[in-house]
């Protein structure tokens, strides 16, 4: 396996028609002068060592050890061979609300930008372990399986948004019940899901489920964003505000934590709710439970041992070079005779 470290340098190939133009109209302009200076016999006598086809090999040299320092600059990296790594780490799932009411500014800069602060920084103080994240609101979407890599788990939260989920309300047992298709190690021994929400579920079987998930193993802790006081919910055209989200009646939507939703989950799931309106709380608190839990080893095949070769084609390009310069426009002696190349015909 290889990999292209910078591309961008194969733009540089550019040059070479470039070379071969600059080439071509010096060889014009010679003959070119040389036809003012004397005539082909007169040349001839006068410098009867001199070799086009010489000229031109020492070009498509010159144009080689060019090619090869351009290959330099893309620094191909061979990778050496697939290798199994053992890790040991816990499985933990994000179930990130991304219903409407997590627009609310009722807390900085809104409920759902403080809620990926929390995942983004529990994610970067993780060591081995693994992580998925499931968004949610009136259904539930998966936004990124079981995984270690934990930037490509940054990028996807980034992501997240309320559009994504095709009917809104807050379904928490939706989450629930997709989390359950995550864990897909049975030998894991410890299995976390952190719920991220308002709280303001519409479903009656939440605490059912949360206690279905406890009986699997899977550890749930909640985290509630936003204020009981509340706030309304802002609508935007292209950043812009617009107006608040309205009731039929026409009265502006007041959305509210409900943090008794999310602590009942968390008490049946054997979990903790952890109160998320200050970064720092539920982060520290995650990372603890995280990091105190027993540690499952687990295996994750990679290609590695990717080593740089752009020192091969330097060599070869600086040997090219080294050709280049050393390599004379005269004639080889014993070929004068023969005239392989047939540079008389070529002169005629």
């Amino acid at each position: 396996m290889y990999k292209l470290e910078e591309p961008i340098y194969f733009y540089l190939f550019a040059i070479l028609p470039l070379v071969i133009l600059v080439f071509i109209m010096v060889l014009w302009w010679k003959k070119r002068t040389q036809k003012k200076f004397a005539s082909l016999d007169l040349l001839e006598k006068i410098a009867p060592n001199y070799s086009f086809f010489k000229a031109t090999l020492k070009l498509v040299f010159l144009l080689i050890g060019v090619s090869f320092l351009i290959l330099s600059l893309v620094n191909p990296k061979m990778g050496i061979k697939l290798k199994t790594v053992k890790r040991e780490g816990v499985d933990i799932v994000f179930a990130l609300d991304v219903s409407k009411s997590m627009l609310a500014e009722d807390i900085a800069p809104n409920r759902l930008e403080k809620s990926k602060q929390i995942i983004a920084k529990t994610i970067e103080k993780l060591g081995s372990d693994r992580v998925g994240i499931i968004v949610y609101a009136g259904n539930s979407y998966p936004l990124l399986p079981i995984t270690t890599d934990h930037a490509s788990a940054n990028m996807f939260l980034q992501n997240a948004n309320p559009d994504m989920v095709s009917s809104q309300g807050t379904a928490i047992n939706e989450a629930l019940d997709l989390a359950k298709t995550y864990y897909n190690n049975d030998e894991q021994t410890n299995k976390f899901l952190v719920i991220i929400s308002d709280g303001e579920d519409h479903e009656k079987n939440t605490i059912a489920k949360a206690e279905d998930l406890a009986r699997e193993g899977i550890k749930v802790y909640t985290v509630g964003v936003g204020t009981e006081k509340g706030g309304p919910i802002p609508l935007r055209n292209k950043g812009d505000l617009i107006g608040y989200k309205k009731d039929r009646k026409g009265e502006v939507v007041i959305t509210h934590r409900v943090p008794n939703v999310l602590k009942e989950i968390a008490s049946k799931a054997d979990g903790v709710y952890v109160d998320g309106n200050l970064t720092a709380k539920p982060v520290e608190s995650l990372i603890d439970v995280v990091s105190n839990a027993q540690k499952h080893e687990f295996e994750t095949k990679q290609f590695s041992d990717y080593k740089d070769q752009f020192q091969w084609f330097v060599g070869i390009g600086l040997l090219f070079f080294m050709i280049d310069i050393f390599f004379l426009e005269k004639k080889t002696k014993w070929l004068q005779k023969v005239d392989l190349f047939k540079e008389k015909e070529f002169k005629k």
